[in-house]
C-alpha cells in the first residue's frame, strides 16, 4: 500500500478506500490507484481479508442429497463447473459440503457462520416449506437460490432482502414434454420423478397433472425415486409390470432414463416402437445410448455461471432480486415416436 499510495500521489488511507469500493476518495483517484495497483502486480490477501473482519472470500454451497447419488448426476458437476468458473475469476473460493438432510443443511449454515467462514452461500433444491431463507434472513446472510422457490407456475415476489433467486420454468418444460408426447399419440404416460418435497420436483408433477387433465389424459401419474439408477430402474419394472403398461416414460434426470432403457431392453421391449423415453437434462449419456435419448437442452454450466455472478453482484451491494433462466428446450431423437397400434 505504501508503495502505491508513493507512486499515485495518494495516502495510505485513500489506495485502502479506492481498493476496498469505499467511498471517501473520486472516481478519478480511484481509477489512477487502481491502475497503479495493476502496474505493481498487487492482488488482495485472503488470509488479511478474513483477520481484519472484512469477509473469508470463500462462497459456500452445501447439498443435502444421498452422496451416493452425486458422482451419477452429470447436473451438479456441470452446474459446480460454472460456478467456480466465476468465482476464480473473482478470487472467491467454493466451500463444498454434502450432509444428510435439509436440518443438517441449516446448521452447517449456522456453524459458517458464526466462525466467519464464508461471505455467502448459492442454495439449492428449494423445498416445501422451505426453512432456509428465514434463517438466512435472521444470519444476515447473503444467497442466491437456485430453482423456483415456489410450487406453482412461477416464484412469488422476492420478500427475503439479501437473497436473490435464479430459476427456470420447470412447469412449462414439464407442458411441453406432455404435449410432445401427446401428439405422437401417448395416452398412458408415466414420469419418473426426483426426490418428493423438493419444489421442482412438485412443479413438474402439478404441471404433468394439469396438462393431462387439459388434454384429456387419465393414465398419466408420477413416482417419486432418490434421482439414482437403482431406484430409477426399480420404478421403470414397476410401471412397466402394470396390466396396462405405459406407453412413454419422462425421467428427471439423464441416469435414470438410461437405466430405464436397460429396463425396457431386459424386458424385451422395443425402443421407441414398445416405450418411447424422454429425459429431463440432455447430456453426453443421452447422446451417446442406442437409441439416442429424446431430452431437454440447457446450458447448465451456463446456469452455474449465471448463479454464481448473482451472487457475486448481492456481495457487492446490488439489490436482491429473481432472474428467470429461458424455458428449456426438447430435442427430439430416436428414443421417441408414435405408440405402437393396440
Amino acid at each position: 500500500m505504501k508503495d502505491i499510495a508513493r507512486r499515485a500521489g495518494v495516502s495510505e488511507s485513500a489506495v485502502s478506500f479506492a481498493m476496498n469500493d469505499r467511498p471517501g476518495v473520486s472516481a478519478a483517484t480511484r481509477a489512477r490507484v487502481r491502475r497503479v495497483a495493476e502496474q505493481l502486480g498487487w492482488q488482495p490477501s485472503t488470509a488479511a481479508r478474513a483477520l481484519s473482519g472484512e469477509g473469508s472470500a470463500t462462497v459456500g454451497l452445501v447439498l443435502a442429497r444421498p452422496a451416493s447419488t452425486l458422482g451419477l448426476e452429470s447436473f451438479f458437476l456441470q452446474l459446480v463447473s460454472g460456478i467456480q468458473e466465476v468465482l476464480s475469476s473473482h478470487q472467491l473460493g467454493l466451500l463444498f459440503q454434502v450432509v444428510e438432510d435439509v436440518e443438517a443443511e441449516c446448521a452447517t449454515y449456522r456453524r459458517w457462520w458464526a466462525a466467519n467462514r464464508v461471505d455467502g452461500l448459492i442454495v439449492v433444491d428449494p423445498r416445501l416449506d422451505d426453512p432456509r431463507p428465514a434463517l438466512l434472513d435472521s444470519l444476515g446472510m447473503p444467497a442466491v437460490v437456485v430453482g423456483g422457490m415456489e410450487v406453482g407456475h412461477s416464484p412469488a415476489a422476492a420478500i427475503h432482502p439479501g437473497i436473490s433467486n435464479l430459476w427456470a420454468d420447470d412447469a412449462g418444460a414439464m407442458a411441453s414434454i406432455v404435449g410432445y408426447l401427446a401428439e405422437l399419440g401417448h395416452r398412458r404416460i408415466v414420469h419418473i420423478a426426483g426426490m418428493g418435497g423438493l419444489a421442482h420436483t412438485e412443479r413438474r408433477m402439478l404441471s404433468l397433472r394439469v396438462e393431462a387433465a387439459r388434454r384429456g389424459l387419465s393414465q398419466v401419474f408420477s413416482v417419486t425415486t432418490d434421482y439414482s439408477d437403482a431406484e430409477g430402474a426399480e420404478a421403470t419394472r414397476r410401471v412397466l409390470a402394470a396390466a396396462v403398461p405405459p406407453t412413454a416414460l419422462v425421467y428427471d434426470n439423464d441416469v435414470m432414463a438410461v437405466a430405464g432403457a436397460a429396463v425396457a431392453a431386459e424386458r424385451g421391449l422395443s425402443v421407441p416402437r414398445d416405450l418411447s423415453l424422454v429425459a429431463w437434462d440432455d447430456s453426453v449419456l443421452c447422446r451417446a445410448t442406442h437409441p439416442r435419448l429424446t431430452a431437454l437442452e440447457r446450458d447448465t454450466a451456463a446456469f452455474g455461471r449465471r448463479a454464481a455472478q448473482e451472487l457475486v453482484c448481492v456481495l457487492a451491494g446490488d439489490p436482491a432480486r429473481q432472474v428467470q433462466e429461458p424455458v428449456p428446450q426438447l430435442v427430439p431423437r430416436e428414443s421417441t415416436a408414435p405408440p405402437a397400434a393396440p
